[in-house]
């Protein structure tokens, strides 16, 4: 691995996660922020990225030019929307950088075209960068293949600010297909997204998923595991979003130097 500090670009640099994204990357040795972009005619074009992010002055000018900043960098950080993830997915891919993505709600053509974008880029995507949830994850396989169907079920339970627009949660969709997978089956044959009016009796072997929205909560997520008599409650808290800015960081340097292709938080943290 190269010496230097490596150069990355916060994409949605005005955000809330572009932000701490800057302020992160900032405080970590062995990466710098190199570049900030915004869309275009966004008023914090010109500005200082550290000013944005209440830094004060780093000498980083935002700007909408994305490929332009790509080309000369080494990796994107990206918790934007999927239609510009995708957009930035196929700019990383010409760029052959490293894109380390964070935005949920994306359709299965839009993972098709981020799949293709790995061919030439090293993208690493997670429903949540945090390690404390990608090991929830690899708790929830476990306690789905212990626990069977036919005597436990499965509900994933999950809360957010009132601002965020997908649901359920990239995170909530990560603990259903770890449940997945650990149970054997295929997640979107097996979901239960909404129940209302007289629904009948819960369908042996689905998972479930609630979801809650409001005030400021960063993320609180759960997986509860029902049987008779007793219940196995999984969760994890988020109370800062820098633990997925520092993940997101700590995914670009550990595919600094790996070949193109498409990985995820388990391969970065050495869980998969």
């Amino acid at each position: 691995m190269s010496g230097k500090a490596m150069k990355l670009v916060v994409v949605g640099a005005a955000g809330r996660m572009g932000q701490t994204l800057i302020r992160t990357i900032h405080a970590i040795a062995g990466a710098e922020v190199f570049a900030a972009v915004e869309r275009e005619g966004s008023p914090f074009v010109g500005r200082d990225a550290g000013e944005i992010a209440g830094l004060g002055p780093i000498g980083v000018a935002v700007t909408d030019k994305p490929l332009e900043a790509f080309v000369e960098a080494e990796g994107v950080l990206d918790f934007t929307t999927p239609a510009a993830t995708v957009e930035f997915s196929g700019l990383a891919a010409q760029a052959r950088i490293v894109h380390v993505i964070g935005t949920t709600g994306c359709s299965e053509a839009d993972e098709e075209r981020i799949r293709a974008a790995a061919r030439h880029a090293r993208i690493v995507k997670s429903g949540n960068m945090s390690l404390g949830v990608n090991l929830l994850g690899v708790l929830a396989e476990t306690a789905a293949r212990a626990l069977g169907p036919q005597d436990w079920d499965i509900e994933v339970l999950e809360m957010h600010h009132r601002h965020k627009v997908d649901a359920p949660s990239g995170t909530a969709l990560l603990l259903g297909q770890a449940a997945a997978r650990g149970r054997g089956i295929a997640l979107a044959e097996h979901s239960v997204r909404v129940r209302d009016g007289h629904t009948g009796p819960r369908p042996a072997g689905a998972i479930g998923f609630a979801t809650l929205r409001g005030g400021s909560v960063v993320g609180e997520h759960s997986v509860l595991i029902a049987g008779e008599g007793e219940t196995v409650t999984l969760s994890h808290s988020a109370t800062d979003r820098s633990i997925f800015a520092r993940g997101a960081v700590q995914a670009a340097l550990w595919a600094r130097d790996r070949k193109p292709g498409l990985y995820s938080m388990l391969d970065v943290l050495g869980l998969n």
